[in-house]
């Protein structure tokens, strides 16, 4: 018998050295080491393009989306 664990919605953000995954639904950083300045920018991206996160995952047609401006 194999067990697979699989984390909830997510995505994957990488910093210099750093990688984190980030819940879609409540944007909390779920595993990985992240400082705090990057995880706050993270947040605030994730922020303005949840829904299209939300849709990548449903429809599993994941693409690099823009980063902040």
């Amino acid at each position: 018998m194999k067990l697979v664990w699989h984390l909830p919605p997510h995505f994957h953000a990488l910093y210099d050295e750093y990688n984190a995954i980030f819940s879609i639904k409540t944007l909390e950083m779920i595993e990985g080491d992240m400082p705090l300045r990057a995880r706050k920018l993270i947040v605030k991206w994730a922020e303005i393009h949840q829904k299209e996160l939300e849709k990548m995952w449903e429809t599993k047609d994941f693409k690099q989306l823009p980063g902040l401006e």
